[in-house]
């Protein structure tokens, strides 16, 4: 990890930088505390100064909240429903990540945060970064998203289709949407039930529900450590561990399987962090493999599930032509689909600038077979 330096009480110090988004340690630091005025924070933050934190912990998140305001003056507004509206929404919001990111807190040898009225995050630290490698400097931002994090982990997601809570961990995909667990667990089932397979895991969310329908074996994979990690948890805390085979680093394992699922990225954009790639697929590549992919590792009379949304539809990102043409051109057919609609608390935000697309999105579950 790169050093960020910065000058403070006429001694000049260093420390290991930390980001999670890949974002660039700052050149420009200044020490900051319950003295920095919002105005001046915001304008620091905008021309890419970055903030050590100093002062109170409360008061380090009023701070923001306000630079978090004067960044939300210059939003784009509602969308239209078209591509360039999307990634003008996508650039704004990568604007106010990049700014907001810029307030920054130390973290001791062992995860120790050292400010005023400031909570314990040590095991919070400790679940998402591993152990302590010493003193590093996140931004504040960051660090809320751990702790955050931790805490979805402690209490889990209750999953109805499983009569069970799944505990995601950080940096993995929550199942907070239920509606796309419930479509996999009422579409009908292929005649052989003795393996599937489940790409890109996750949680193991839906590994753990096949197992509950009656598969004798699931092979689950992930490119990500932390979702494979995530996955033996789940299956462990399930009692399923003998059933759920959990590999990776990969997408497709070795062999075949009487049913293959998938639920990959629903939006075909760029990621601007590690965090996003559970929503966003550059260029739709990994919907493309997978489809390309699926016929050669069904066994006689297996399935395909892809899990998708249309939202990229409703943004004007893909059409449904260019979906059924990728079915088409990797040697599939369409056995049937099973619709659901979205009931997330966002289909009711009037004030979300997706709200039209979000209101009338499907998620739909594909049953394919080899043509």
């Amino acid at each position: 990890m790169p050093d960020i330096h910065w000058n403070e009480g006429h001694t000049e110090r260093c420390v290991r930088w930390h980001s999670e988004n890949a974002a660039p340690p700052p050149k420009r630091i200044v020490v900051a505390d319950d003295r920095m005025r919002a105005d001046i924070a915001y304008r620091l933050a905008c021309e890419g100064t970055a903030l050590l934190w100093r002062g109170d912990y409360h008061n380090a998140r009023l701070l923001m909240q306000a630079m978090r305001r004067r960044v939300e003056r210059k939003s784009p507004g509602a969308a239209d429903g078209s591509a360039e509206s999307f990634h003008r929404h996508r650039r704004f919001r990568d604007h106010r990540a990049r700014v907001l990111g810029r307030l920054l807190v130390l973290l001791g040898d062992d995860y120790s945060l050292r400010l005023r009225r400031s909570p314990d995050v040590r095991q919070a630290c400790v679940a998402a970064y591993g152990p302590s490698q010493g003193p590093m400097a996140v931004s504040l931002t960051e660090l809320l998203g751990v702790i955050g994090a931790h805490q979805w982990r402690v209490r889990g997601v209750e999953v109805p289709a499983l009569g069970a809570r799944i505990h995601p961990h950080y940096g993995v995909f929550s199942p907070v949407r239920g509606e796309y667990v419930d479509l996999l667990a009422r579409a009908p089932l292929p005649a052989a039930r003795r393996t599937a397979f489940d790409l890109g895991t996750g949680t193991g969310v839906l590994a753990a529900v096949l197992v509950r329908r009656g598969f004798e074996r699931v092979v689950a994979t992930d490119v990500s450590p932390r979702a494979l990690a995530c996955a033996r948890d789940n299956a462990r805390r399930l009692g399923l561990a003998a059933r759920i085979d959990v590999t990776g680093p990969c997408l497709f394992p070795e062999g075949r399987a009487d049913l293959v699922v998938c639920n990959p990225p629903w939006l075909p954009a760029r990621p601007t962090s590690a965090l996003e790639l559970g929503v966003y697929d550059p260029e739709g590549s990994m919907l493309r493999d997978v489809l390309t992919r699926f016929a050669d590792h069904l066994e006689p009379g297996g399935e395909g599930w892809l899990v998708l949304s249309d939202l990229a539809e409703r943004l004007g990102l893909r059409s449904r032509r260019q979906l059924t043409d990728l079915i088409e051109a990797a040697g599939l057919r369409v056995v049937g689909t099973l619709d659901t609609r979205p009931r997330h608390r966002r289909v009711t935000d009037s004030t979300d600038p997706f709200h039209r697309a979000r209101r009338d999105e499907v998620t739909s579950l594909w049953r394919l077979s080899s043509a």
